[in-house]
């Protein structure tokens, strides 16, 4: 069976017919191209240097710049000017809500009763692996909380320090710099390079007054003179 490539414009039978036979199979012009030859002989023009040139990133191997760069000079991304403002003294508290917390003591991951230091809630997967300036307990679920902890933390809303004491518990602000940060959440990493935690460090002037107490290191697990009073009853 043959085939015909075409419409047929007239049904005269003097019009030629091109008809599509194994012998003149071909693709269409263009669909094809030879591959470029390189470094075969001058007269070829893409001898010698392949199309390189003479030396420079170009002609080597191996060599691919990555996205925006500009040969070594000061990239575009990085002249332009910008815009906002950055304030290098802010302090960012990672947060610590009290639905969180009743979670946890649900699932047995912290004990009730306890006083609950940072490290406590760090080893308990509680927080986030970085942590810039400490932690501040946040009143979401304080409608619902009721179990009694004694918790230390870096900052506290007055809805979850409310919250826990009316569970029992207490709330102790305790002030680490970020060094004592560190050694707190990573004792063990000042033990495998051989060398002693920090001392306390004690807060600016300014902030002084929004802590409690100077952290210590280890921390100090027992329990403040009002949250035994209060554990007594």
């Amino acid at each position: 069976m043959r085939l015909f490539s075409g419409t047929q414009a007239s049904t005269s039978s003097s019009e030629q017919r091109e008809f599509v036979a194994l012998n003149n199979l071909a693709d269409n012009p263009g669909a094809t191209h030879y591959k470029k030859r390189l470094g075969r002989g001058i007269g070829s023009g893409l001898g010698k240097t392949s199309g390189r040139g003479h030396k420079g990133q170009g002609a080597r191997t191996g060599r691919s710049p990555k996205l925006g760069f500009e040969g070594g000079q000061t990239p575009l991304r990085q002249r332009a000017p910008r815009r906002g403002f950055h304030n290098p003294h802010a302090v960012v508290w990672a947060p610590l809500n009290l639905k969180t917390l009743k979670e946890a003591v649900e699932k047995g991951h912290l004990q009730p009763g306890a006083v609950i230091t940072m490290k406590t809630l760090y080893d308990a997967g509680l927080l986030s692996k970085k942590i810039d300036h400490g932690v501040k307990l946040l009143g979401t679920g304080a409608e619902t909380f009721d179990k009694p902890l004694h918790l230390q933390v870096s900052q506290a809303s007055a809805s979850a320090v409310a919250a826990v004491e009316r569970a029992g518990g207490s709330v102790t602000t305790v002030y680490y710099n970020k060094l004592g940060l560190r050694a707190l959440f990573q004792p063990e990493w000042f033990a495998r390079k051989r060398r002693l935690l920090p001392r306390a460090a004690r807060p600016p002037a300014g902030r002084a007054p929004k802590f409690d107490v100077v952290g210590s290191l280890p921390p100090d697990t027992s329990l403040p003179a009002a949250a035994a009073a209060v554990a007594a009853l």
